[in-house]
């Protein structure tokens, strides 16, 4: 059962720390200022307890890749105890006029053991520059053995014709690699699919190829084709297959009636233990040791999510947005701080309007916001990461 006294939300400028409440057995909260190099700012900290047979740590989702909602409002639709923001994601299409901004992350996610989706190529991922060495193929995940880690997820497919063997470079993406076929199934919503036309191998901001072509596939036969990207729901069962450039003059070579196999599994770089749960963003600490060439200069409102113990402790950082507070962190003291407070491996999630922290009080049946988000009213966001307990 929940327990603790009234959580009070983000403290008032000029509180320095409170003394950890408990959320639920195996899941603490609390809240303290962190001096920075642009001025003081205050940090919100969920720790959980993995070894806590009644814990565990999910995908938040808005119940489609291509979507948002705000993290309290997918906590509560979900049962979460507490949660935080996840993943960067595709927030606008300003370099694109009269394309749809989808909504979708970056990066790879997986939900209750489920593959959602796979990465974007690096070049077309929204959020500040990655530290040197990492890419949008970094996950923070949890294996089925309770262990939170960091890998590298990549997908590995292949779509099947009589005639030949094409590969699957992507899974509910909202943008593809030049020349290549993507596959989008129920999972990805009823938004447009135009967008993963958009942008290069090199650059997000290229225009939206004109060469392209969708393949439906239902029940492991060609159904329709289409010139161009569609949107709409996907049926379960059935499956879009899109192609850009060379991939799209792969897929007009199918015809209606034509037998198709679609094949696709993530491959982790690090682990063989299967995820149960994992988010995109990227690596900032591992070992211990902060990664070389983090950004010591730029300075924001920030998430991250860092472990100890083998995996078997997480802890969630949230910064508050409260003007008092807004000067932030730089990536660098972020790695910095997660360090201090234990964690051995850290991993930054979306920040700036984005950043949010959520928990239920006691006695409470939906979560409250802990810290004051920047935006306000509280942002929508592509996921988040879901703390539950059950009895």
């Amino acid at each position: 059962m929940l327990a603790g006294a009234a959580l009070a939300g983000a403290a008032p400028a000029g509180a320095v720390s409170g003394a950890a409440r408990q959320i639920a057995s195996g899941v603490a909260y609390r809240q303290f200022d962190v001096p920075a190099a642009k001025g003081t700012v205050h940090a919100h900290l969920l720790t959980v307890d993995l070894t806590d047979p009644h814990v565990h740590v999910d995908l938040l989702s808005p119940g489609a890749v291509a979507a948002r909602s705000r993290v309290s409002a997918m906590a509560d639709a979900a049962g979460a105890v507490a949660g935080v923001n996840g993943d960067f994601f595709n927030i606008n299409e300003t370099q694109h006029p009269g394309v749809e901004a989808t909504g979708a992350s970056v990066g790879p996610a997986i939900a209750d053991g489920k593959v959602l989706k796979a990465a974007v190529p690096t070049a077309q991922r929204f959020g500040p520059a990655l530290p040197p060495g990492t890419d949008t193929t970094d996950v923070f995940g949890v294996g089925v053995d309770r262990r939170a880690r960091l890998d590298r997820l990549t997908l590995v497919g292949t779509v099947r014709t009589p005639g030949a063997t094409l590969a699957l470079r992507g899974l509910n993406q909202y943008a593809l690699a030049q020349g290549s076929v993507g596959a989008y199934t129920a999972a990805w919503g009823p938004a447009s699919r135009k967008r993963a036309t958009c942008g290069s191998d090199t650059d997000r901001a290229a225009g939206c190829s004109t060469d392209t072509y969708e393949v439906r596939i239902r029940a492991g036969r060609v159904v329709a084709t289409s010139a161009t990207p569609g949107s709409g729901a996907i049926a379960t069962g059935t499956t879009v297959l899109l192609g850009r450039e060379a991939g799209a003059d792969r897929l007009r070579a199918l015809t209606k009636g034509e037998r198709v196999t679609v094949r696709e599994r993530m491959v982790a770089s690090a682990s063989w233990i299967r995820y149960r749960f994992a988010v995109g963003g990227y690596p900032v600490l591992r070992d211990g040791q902060p990664l070389a060439g983090l950004n010591g200069t730029t300075s924001a409102v920030r998430t991250a999510v860092g472990y100890a113990n083998g995996g078997r402790r997480l802890l969630l950082l949230a910064l508050d947005g409260a003007v008092a507070y807004r000067s932030g962190l730089t990536i660098a003291e972020v790695a910095d701080e997660m360090r201090q407070l234990g964690a051995v491996d850290a991993f930054s999630l979306d920040g700036g309007g984005s950043t949010t922290m959520v928990a239920r009080t006691a006695g409470a049946k939906t979560v409250s916001v802990l810290n004051h988000p920047t935006d306000s009213p509280e942002r929508a966001v592509a996921n988040g990461i879901g703390v539950f307990w059950k009895p």
